[in-house]
């Protein structure tokens, strides 16, 4: 029961700092949608937010319209924002998942249309992107990955309604909830398939076709074109050198 309550608390917290950063983005968003009337076309959509962001932000506007001189903690009234939405039944957390579907269908459809402006450099100062090969060894599933591709369909048919984060919430709880011999036969799937992805992987790296960063692939063609260029330059200086030297024998003869 303990462990219960401290992982509880832990979702709390989790979900306390969710909020708020999101709440921050919006505040930041507002701020810089005021400051340059007109966004820019490029301007990247903003992130989505979740059911429990939208609450708070519907507790945080009604608390605002009925004291509009009073102070907030946020921190505090994050956490009893957090109090109450544990208490709330799924009817009433309804409408807070239908605008998170909402907005999350906006943000896909925004992100389709978004195209980065030119010069964005894209993941700086985080580790070079590989590129990914189609050919390189499939990764390997948890047992309870094996678990959710036995169990989502049935979940799904059995609550049409339910989202992709409730059908994942659903799984969950499935899982901790499943007997002991039937975790065991997901475990034992789970280890077969990671052997097999060492193996495969083994088998990959000393194939020498690991694909490089996609700098590193731009700077060796960049290379090749150089050398390309500079053989044609030499050969055809050689050509021309050949060429003054017939003409040189021609007229000694």
């Amino acid at each position: 029961q303990q462990a219960q309550q401290q992982q509880q608390q832990a979702a709390q917290q989790q979900q306390q700092q969710q909020a708020q950063q999101q709440l921050q983005q919006q505040q930041q968003n507002a701020t810089a949608s005021t400051m340059i009337r007109g966004a820019k076309a490029d301007a990247k959509p903003r992130g989505r937010m979740t059911a429990y962001a939208y609450f708070v932000q519907t507790c945080r506007e009604e608390h605002k319209k009925k004291h509009p001189d009073e102070t907030v903690i946020f921190a505090e009234f994050s956490r009893k924002c957090a109090e109450r939405w544990k208490t709330m039944v799924d009817k009433e957390k309804k409408r807070f998942h239908e605008m998170a579907e909402k907005d999350k269908a906006r943000y896909e459809m925004e992100m389709q249309n978004y195209v980065p402006p030119k010069g964005t450099v894209v993941g700086r100062g985080k580790k070079r992107k590989m590129i990914k090969d189609p050919n390189a060894p499939k990764r390997s599933l948890s047992a309870f990955f094996w678990f959710c591709n036995d169990e989502r369909n049935k979940v799904k048919a059995a609550n049409p309604e339910y989202g992709v984060g409730d059908i994942a919430k659903e799984l969950g709880r499935k899982w901790s909830d499943v007997d002991p011999e039937v975790k065991q036969k997901y475990e034992l799937m789970a280890e077969k398939d990671k052997a097999r992805y060492e193996r495969e992987m083994t088998e990959y790296k000393t194939s020498g076709k690991i694909p490089m960063s996609a700098p590193s692939m731009i700077a060796q063609q960049a290379a090749a074109q150089k050398a390309a260029l500079l053989a044609a330059s030499s050969q055809q200086h050689e050509e021309h050198g050949d060429d003054d030297g017939d003409g040189d024998d021609d007229e000694n003869q």
